[in-house]
């Protein structure tokens, strides 16, 4: 799998952290839920109680056969006109309209403002016919109304108030009593309109007593069948929507809060409701991330609706309220599509009190915060898997490239075809870049080393081969004895030279074989270099061998035989070119934590050109009667150095007054004290 997919693996489990949230706002939200209920119901009863306080009169328990006045707070003018009246004009929302029955083309509207009761009436299917005075059986409309006061006012054999109302011109109208006498009654205003196919005619009279009867009907003198309207004996309940019960409501409920007061038969007798505050930010206020938070909260919101129980619909109609049995979660729906928290109260004479909580209330309580934490902690792990696929993108960009230069710089037959460029970034992946550029340069070197070793090796024994097969050929020709036992000389010399150098090529093969086989071990570097240099002096007179440094507390892990055997070879190698009686310093020094063995001898200098490694194989910068020397003696110094995790170096030296020749080896110390490096 790529590194890509496996961040983007990686980045997908990120998103069990919101999930786990929203499964613990979900929770919050139904525990928020069933403590909103509890409290609602306390409430609720609280509130029950205050409100039956207020509810004395005789409630309205029937059904149908009623005129609902509702509430105003406006002045509603007199003019036969119903602009003020809600639902009114074209494009407003559905007017409470009440009529008779279905078929009936007489429909009104009832309002009080606590004073007056006000009459909205209009006649659909004819315009309003004149009252001719001077042709009294000439047919003209005509309404009647009829009024009956509570029986606990005017006792039972109350007959009540009736009035008549005829129009002599559209505009105001008299209104008439029609018992006992036809006199104008001024407490009652008129106002008749003609609409051409129909009529409107508006009343506004004393308020009535709670628990009237109110009832009218409309007809056209002089033609029958012609009635229209609500029954007269006797005249429909007229329920009234209690302001007084409403204010106090309003002033019991919290904001995001409703309360509704039920007749008997349905009818809405008050209705409170205190709005939640509307946010203060404006959309053109608000920062980019605001507005991806509240775009998040709304989903959030979305989300908890989504796993909330399905509320129960509670239809409302004409200003009556169904009030069905409410679910044990007391969730409900409105025509609206609102959700609310709802109880249910008993009040005297069998009146209902529904207390009902906006969701979108609670799910402001329950998601503010948290729903903040996580709306925002969901947009930060989208940034970072943004992020985290970027990354991944760019770490498999830098892959690809690096995977490109190893394969250019390296052909099918292993040859090194160019080097790889140091990275410019110093992390893992340019650390890496960093390794793969010098494990090629090594293996360009190496691969140097073999062609040239082949090549040196070629012309070590192009030589001696030449030579025994010359003498050999000339041995075959029957040459004099003298010339015979030169010939055979020669052959040997030969034959030894093709001896050297196999046994310094199986030497350095067997040194490099050891090295799996030999376990590192602590000794004393300083001692053993100490008694190494003494036994050189002993075995050699002809040359000044001497020690200089510790001679004890220099440990090491290595093979004290292999620095043995590289000590033997430097100061074999430094024998060769120090002239007879001059000196040969052998010296060790500690310095940031490794240690540096020197090999100085005299008389002789490195040549000035470069390009030459004296460590290689077949190497040899002797003349003259060193010609034969195979050079293979520094190629071990160098493997054993390697071997110890040090390097070699030579270098031309000005050392007490005297030019030679310095040889360096640089070894880790395990455990070393700091000194100065001369």
């Amino acid at each position: 799998m790529s590194l890509k997919r496996q961040l983007l693996l990686a980045s997908l489990l990120m998103l069990l952290v919101p999930w786990a949230g929203l499964r613990f706002v979900l929770e919050l939200d139904s525990a928020l839920r069933q403590q909103a209920l509890q409290q609602l119901q306390a409430q609720g009863a609280r509130l029950a109680d205050v409100a039956g306080d207020r509810l004395l009169d005789t409630p309205v328990a029937t059904d149908q056969g009623a005129i609902y006045a509702g509430s105003t707070d406006q002045a509603i003018t007199i003019d036969g006109y119903g602009h003020e009246w809600p639902g009114f004009d074209e494009g407003d929302q559905p007017a409470p309209w009440q009529t008779a029955g279905k078929t009936s083309p007489l429909r009104w509207q009832a309002s009080h403002d606590d004073q007056f009761l006000y009459l909205l009436i209009q006649r659909l299917d004819q315009g309003l016919a004149l009252y001719n005075p001077a042709r009294p059986d000439q047919a003209h409309e005509r309404l009647e109304l009829w009024l009956q006061a509570p029986a606990r006012e005017l006792g039972t054999h109350n007959q009540g108030q009736r009035w008549f109302i005829r129009a002599v011109a559209p505009g105001d109208v008299p209104v008439y009593r029609a018992e006992p006498a036809q006199a104008r009654d001024h407490r009652l205003q008129a106002s008749w309109q003609d609409k051409g196919a129909s009529w409107e005619l508006e009343l506004k009279l004393p308020l009535p007593s709670p628990g009237s009867r109110l009832g009218f009907q409309a007809t056209r003198e002089g033609q029958p069948n012609n009635n229209t309207g609500t029954t007269l004996a006797p005249p429909p309940l007229l329920v009234q929507q209690d302001n007084r019960l409403e204010h106090l409501l309003k002033s019991q409920i919290s904001p995001g809060q409703q309360a509704t007061v039920l007749e008997p038969g349905s009818w809405i007798l008050a209705h409170s409701r205190v709005a939640a505050p509307a946010p203060a930010s404006v959309f053109d206020d608000l920062s980019p991330g605001q507005i991806l938070e509240q775009i998040s909260l709304n989903a959030l919101s979305g989300l908890i609706r989504l796993y909330q129980p399905e509320p129960m619909h509670l239809p409302k109609e004409n200003n009556r309220q169904e009030m069905p049995r409410l679910p044990d979660n007391g969730l409900v729906r409105h025509d609206d599509g609102s959700v609310w928290l709802a109880t249910r109260h008993e009040l005297f004479g069998g009146r209902i009190l529904l207390l009902e909580q906006s969701l979108d209330q609670l799910l402001t309580l329950s998601g503010s915060t948290l729903g903040s934490v996580l709306a925002r902690s969901l947009l930060i792990i989208l940034a970072l898997m943004l992020v985290l696929l970027g990354y991944a993108s760019w770490l498999s960009w830098r892959i690809t490239r690096l995977q490109a230069l190893v394969e250019a710089s390296v052909d099918d037959d292993g040859r090194i075809l160019a080097a790889i460029p140091s990275p410019r970034s110093r992390d893992e992946l340019g650390q890496l870049q960093q390794h793969f550029a010098q494990m090629v340069a090594r293996l360009q070197n190496y691969n140097q080393y073999l062609e040239s070793f082949s090549r040196r090796l070629s012309h070590e024994l192009k030589t001696p081969v030449a030579v025994v097969r010359s003498s050999l050929e000339n041995l075959a020709q029957g040459v004099a004895e003298n010339e015979r036992q030169q010939y055979l000389e020669r052959a040997a010399t030969a034959t030894e030279r093709l001896r050297r150098i196999l046994h310094s090529m199986s030497e350095a093969a067997r040194l490099e074989q050891s090295f799996e086989d030999t376990e590192k071990e602590p000794f004393d570097l300083a001692r053993v270099l100490a008694e190494a240099t003494s036994a050189y002096q002993q075995l050699d007179t002809g040359h000044r061998i001497v020690y200089s440094g510790p001679t004890s507390d220099c440990v090491m892990n290595g093979s004290p035989e292999m620095l043995v055997q590289m000590l033997d070879k430097l100061v074999d190698n430094a024998r060769d070119f120090t002239p007879e009686g001059g000196g040969i310093d052998v010296c060790l020094h500690i310095h940031d934590g490794h240690y540096l063995i020197e090999v100085f001898n005299e008389g002789s200098r490195l040549p000035d050109h470069d390009g030459v490694d004296i460590f290689g194989a077949f190497v040899s910068q002797r003349s003259g009667a060193h010609d034969g020397h195979l050079g293979q003696g520094l190629l071990i110094v160098r493997l054993i150095a390697d071997y110890h995790g040090g390097r070699v170096e030579a270098r031309n030296q000005h050392q007490s007054g005297i030019d030679g020749v310095c040889f360096r080896v640089i070894i880790p110390a395990t455990e070393a004290k700091t000194r100065t490096l001369p």
